[in-house]
């Protein structure tokens, strides 16, 4: 069954996607970073060229010619990756296909909008039976 794991309270919800993704392709695994909205995926897509500085995560648009062969996918379409190991979800609602991934990320935001979709979403899979874990990203800050 997918575990779930929420990121609550993050102040850019992009920057905590794209550290997600980075760790995840450093361990070896291939990541669906779920955005149906064009200018989500174009922002993740220029942060994942520019940063880490010293670092490099290989990801297309899930509707690139290279979409097969990249550990990184961004868009809409997650059954264009290969092995279902981890989503990212950026969008408002729980994405389709989740299910078949091994590890969801659900970054919330800080603010008030943000934070009652996380908690539909978790309601959502709460009433499912998965297995949810939470991290709160201000207790990361005051660390």
């Amino acid at each position: 069954m997918t575990e779930i794991i929420f990121y609550t309270f993050a102040e850019d919800r992009l920057d905590v996607a794209r550290r997600v993704a980075a760790k995840a392709y450093g361990q070896g695994k291939q990541v669906m970073i779920y955005a149906p909205d064009d200018a989500v995926s174009a922002a993740v897509d220029r942060m994942l060229w520019t940063t880490p500085a010293l670092g490099f995560v290989p990801h297309v648009r899930d509707s690139d010619a290279l979409a097969a062969e990249t550990p990184v996918l961004i868009g809409p379409n997650p059954e264009a990756l290969r092995h279902a190991d981890v989503m990212i979800n950026l969008d408002s609602v729980q994405p389709p296909a989740f299910g078949r991934f091994e590890r969801l990320v659900e970054i919330v935001g800080a603010d008030e909008a943000a934070r009652e979709q996380g908690r539909a979403r978790y309601r959502f899979y709460q009433s499912r039976g998965y297995a949810l874990k939470t991290h709160d990203l201000r207790q990361q800050a005051e660390g």
